[in-house]
């Protein structure tokens, strides 16, 4: 998945890498039914079954299913074949908000408008259950009208699930992650997301 006009499954046409993670590499790609940019987010099974990692994913999988907010990453569809797992997702032209925040390139207007934007989809995924619990700017994705989607749910869990024990396990990342949690005394999912 390295070649411009590589196919996946006969339809996501390659175009090129966007990022990698400890276990996955993204790329844009052209889903040539439709001829829109998706981001295609590639899952090394073995990488995660060694590092005891695959429920995390397939948690992810769940939670990026059960949340659909305009301001949240929409996951189109999953495909698997013996060594991959493939999240076909929505396609953030604007990249990550880390770079922007780092060249002061939006006004207060705009930062505003983040913000109610942030604010409204954690509020819609904390009405659901869903705690994030790696809220960060690079986390956060700009679509190409400037719209802001919230990424990345690999820590996340939610309160009916048998995973409401993980809102005691120390996560996230370690510039975003509320004191108390560094203190080992839980993480209260609501307020350890407003506090990221």
């Amino acid at each position: 998945m390295d070649s411009e006009g590589k196919l996946l499954m006969n339809r996501y046409e390659f175009r090129k890498p966007l990022g990698q993670e400890n276990f996955a590499k993204v790329y844009k790609e052209r889903d040539l039914r439709t001829g829109d940019m998706v981001a295609v987010k590639v899952i090394d099974k073995e990488k995660v079954l060694r590092a005891g990692m695959m429920v995390q994913t397939k948690w992810e999988i769940a939670t990026i299913g059960r949340v659909k907010h305009p301001n949240v990453l929409r996951l189109y569809e999953v495909l698997a074949t013996k060594t991959k797992i493939y999240l076909i997702l929505e396609y953030a032209k604007g990249g990550d908000l880390f770079p922007q925040i780092l060249k002061g390139n939006f006004n207060y207007n705009q930062a505003t408008q983040y913000f109610q934007q942030l604010v409204s989809a954690l509020d819609f995924c904390h009405k659901k259950g869903v705690y994030n619990r790696d809220l960060k700017p690079e986390n956060l994705l700009l679509d190409e009208n400037g719209v802001l989607k919230i990424a990345d749910f690999v820590f996340s869990t939610f309160i009916e699930s048998h995973r409401y024990n993980m809102l005691q396990t120390m996560c996230g990342t370690l510039m975003y992650v509320a004191p108390y949690v560094l203190r080992g005394k839980g993480y209260y999912g609501e307020k350890s997301d407003v506090w990221s």
